[in-house]
């Protein structure tokens, strides 16, 4: 990823002068030990898998990605031309660790994951993912899951 004194004047401000969103509260549950959580994974590497369309500029929706998805048919439409994908071409895992998720999955260090996991543009206003998220909320609690492994791209 670029450095933000290396972007041009505008782009630096721009980025320099985003709003932070405030929250009224803080929600926080305790949940089950490790080794019995449910997991999913949830990046904003703007990922897809192949037959899925991939995210346009301000994308405000996700991609859900089955969790046997083959790793080989996972692919990255981030449009920031900022990022860097060199990690992503050499280990998928860098930006989407599902094969490390699968391998702690087997080994019984986590419970179990997902029915999918999930992937949102991160060039986009976290403002306007709200009713993404809420959908993308219930959809968690419908599979079952108690734990959300973030991977901010």
């Amino acid at each position: 990823m670029v450095r933000l004194i290396d972007l041009e004047p505008h782009g630096r401000a721009r980025i320099a002068n985003l709003a932070c969103a405030t929250f009224d509260s803080t929600p926080w549950v305790t949940g089950p030990p490790v080794a019995e959580r449910r997991l999913t994974m949830i990046s904003t590497a703007g990922l897809a898998h192949r037959d899925d369309r991939p995210f346009p500029a301000g994308a405000k929706d996700y991609r859900a990605i089955p969790a046997d998805t083959d790793p080989s048919d996972i692919l990255m439409s981030h449009v920031s031309v900022n990022y860097d994908r060199t990690g992503y071409l050499m280990d998928l895992n860098v930006v989407f660790p599902i094969e490390r998720l699968n391998e702690m999955a087997a080994a019984g260090e986590i419970g179990s994951i997902s029915e999918a996991h999930y992937s949102f543009m991160g060039a986009t206003d976290p403002v306007d993912l709200a009713a993404a998220t809420r959908e993308l909320a219930g959809r968690l609690k419908a599979d079952k899951v108690d734990a959300a492994l973030l991977v901010p791209v």
